[in-house]
């Protein structure tokens, strides 16, 4: 059957290690109250386990080019799966939340590696006229992840147990080792050029430090002081990154590129929209459960119609920018969006769930057209040599972005807790966390609204 296929034997290969690492990440949030108490500590502190993984995909993506093209796209590629299965089993068998957040880490180094690695490899296997058919199928994943991951990681956690959603990686992943070693060839390029370890180390512990450290401000692991000193020196790596990086020619994360009003304007003011919507797949199912009482099953079953809202959008998406434009309709929806975030603060034990599966429907739809948006603005203007190194800004950007969203929701839902003084949580400790991560959604609007009115005209007007 495979051999029946032809060419697109290795873009459904791609495919299918790019859906088990998309429910992965989208698997286990349904799952973090049950997993919390199994290991002995309350559910918002989970929100490192979380974080911990988009800190391993933040960290190595800028490197994952150059590594490919020194060592092999095949031989990284099956050895990115191997660290995502390793991360997996590590997390099925953690009797700690110190063991699983460092398994979440690997999982996420291995994740890092295996999406853009796996996007080299199409483009070089397959000739350009079949690009679209081939991006088609990546598109899949990013798709129907969404939908499956959180009633699928409820359902085993509610009528299994949370471990085995980890185990289930496994075989799939030993299987896309097979094939990897089967239909994809070795390529690499003879002289890769020299790595920028220097702005590597620092970008990268820079913001694995900063991350981690506000991810435990408040928690139970270390002190406060501990985890102020480590954002303080992640901060400061940070910043030395900022002045290393301008007085090399070919920096890892070549900020320049920020200089571009549509670059700018995409990747800056879109991660204020995405640290609003990284935090409501962590949020929402928290909420659901710990505030409202449902099952995990029950939670995933209504959190995925987001999923459902966002595939709907995605049929009119290129419509409606070739009507209105790039800079209205990032305007426009960044409100929409986050009047719909902070609408989920609103649920209360008696909300009927055929409602709250509506409005989470449609909250799915603005998320993805701004995404939809955003993802097309970022190389409006940036020359072809560069669209390597704008592509690692962004991901880059996005990713730490999204770890922010988890973050910041959940120290704004600690401080709710606290001040409210309830002796667990409840659904009226949520309400402030959403109108929070709500509003970074309103603060990317005037950063778009300084684009001009016309900025990616030819492109949106192009598609329709």
């Amino acid at each position: 059957m495979l051999l029946a296929l032809g060419p697109f034997i290795v873009p459904l290969i791609v495919a299918c290690a790019m859906f088990m690492e998309n429910v992965d990440g989208t698997v286990i949030v349904t799952s973090l109250p049950v997993l919390a108490r199994d290991l002995g500590h309350d559910p918002i502190t989970l929100k490192l386990a979380v974080t911990s993984y988009v800190i391993g995909l933040g960290v190595f993506i800028p490197i994952c080019g150059w590594v490919a093209d020194r060592f092999g796209s095949r031989t990284v590629f099956r050895t990115a799966i191997g660290i995502f299965i390793t991360g997996s089993l590590l997390c099925a068998v953690s009797t700690s939340l110190d063991t699983f957040v460092a398994a979440r880490f690997v999982q996420g180094i291995g994740g890092a590696l295996m999406v853009p690695v796996g996007r080299i490899i199409i483009f070089r296997s397959l000739p350009k006229s079949e690009f679209i058919r081939a991006m088609n199928y990546l598109a899949v994943p990013a798709l129907l992840g969404p939908v499956v991951g959180p009633p699928l990681g409820g359902f085993i956690t509610t009528y299994l147990h949370w471990r085995l959603i980890f185990v289930i990686n496994v075989p799939i992943g030993l299987l896309g080792i097979w094939l990897t070693n089967k239909y994809i060839e070795n390529t690499h390029e003879p002289h890769p050029g020299r790595l920028d370890w220097i702005g590597f180390v620092l970008s990268a512990s820079g913001a694995s430090l900063f991350m981690l450290g506000l991810s435990l401000v408040g928690g139970e692991l270390v002190s406060g002081s501990a985890s102020f000193g480590m954002c303080m020196t992640g901060i400061a790596l940070l910043l030395a990154y900022v002045l290393y990086a301008g007085r090399v020619e070919l920096p890892v994360l070549d900020l320049r590129l920020l200089r571009i009003p549509s670059f700018h304007a995409s990747v800056i003011g879109g991660s204020l929209f995405r640290i609003g919507l990284g935090a409501v797949p962590f949020l929402l199912p928290l909420a659901l459960q710990e505030g409202l009482g449902m099952t995990a099953f029950r939670a995933g079953a209504i959190t995925c119609a987001s999923a459902f809202g966002s595939i709907f959008m995605k049929t009119l998406a290129t419509r409606i920018l070739g009507h209105y434009g790039f800079r209205t309709v990032l305007m426009v929806n960044a409100a929409c969006a986050g009047v719909a975030i902070a609408v989920y603060g609103l649920f209360f034990p008696g909300t009927p769930h055929w409602l709250i599966w509506c409005i989470v429907l449609v909250g799915g739809f603005f998320p993805s057209l701004q995404f939809t948006s955003l993802n097309t603005l970022a190389y409006a203007d940036i020359p072809g040599s560069d669209i390597g190194r704008a592509t690692s800004v962004a991901s880059v950007i996005q990713q730490m972005s999204l770890g922010l969203g988890v973050t910041i929701s959940g120290i704004v839902l600690q401080i709710s807790h606290y001040v409210q003084g309830h002796p667990k949580i409840v659904f009226s400790d949520f309400w402030p966390a959403f109108v929070v991560v709500g509003l970074f959604s309103f603060l990317s609007i005037p950063i778009t609204a300084r684009l001009p009115h016309d900025a990616g005209d030819e492109i949106a007007r192009g598609s329709t």
